[in-house]
């Protein structure tokens, strides 16, 4: 196991994180470019080498309710491995980890493009919006109900 000292050198080989000292001798370390609320990227890292990375927004790792990592039994690969993707991931907009831009045709030979734009999904009809949808679930039911069909 790493110890505090050995944690937090690792940890500030990174320069895109803030340094923030909490109560306890705790250190918070903020990625303030952050494309998602979240900011903190290691919270409460302890004297007794505890602490966590947030990896909420990391496909298929296995988090804790929080989006959280217990980092206490890490080697030093695996912890530059996960702030290395933690911080990838608050990079990018969900836009940009998971594009979706898809054609759809209705029996007219009418097109919409329906296209994951910031935390939505648009659809449009060449250059004019034609309806905004929080998931890409309600944007293909009503493309469904329109009679449209995905290319």
């Amino acid at each position: 196991m790493l110890t505090f000292e050995e944690k937090r050198s690792i940890i500030e080989e990174f320069p895109e994180l803030d340094k923030k000292e909490i109560s306890l001798g705790r250190i918070n370390y903020h990625f303030e470019e952050s494309q998602y609320d979240k900011k903190i990227v290691v919270y409460r890292l302890h004297p007794n080498g505890n602490g966590f990375i947030y990896a909420g927004e990391i496909e298929d790792y296995p988090t804790d309710d929080r989006g959280m990592v217990n980092i206490k039994d890490y080697s030093a690969e695996d912890l530059r491995e996960l702030l290395r993707a933690s911080i990838e991931s608050l990079s990018l907009s969900p836009a940009e980890k998971n594009p979706v831009m898809e054609e759809w045709l209705n029996a007219y030979d009418q097109a919409l493009v329906l296209m994951r734009e910031e935390d939505g999904y648009n659809v449009y009809a060449d250059e004019q919006l034609e309806g905004t949808f929080n998931s890409y679930k309600e944007a293909v039911n009503f493309l469904e109900q329109e009679g449209f069909n995905r290319l």
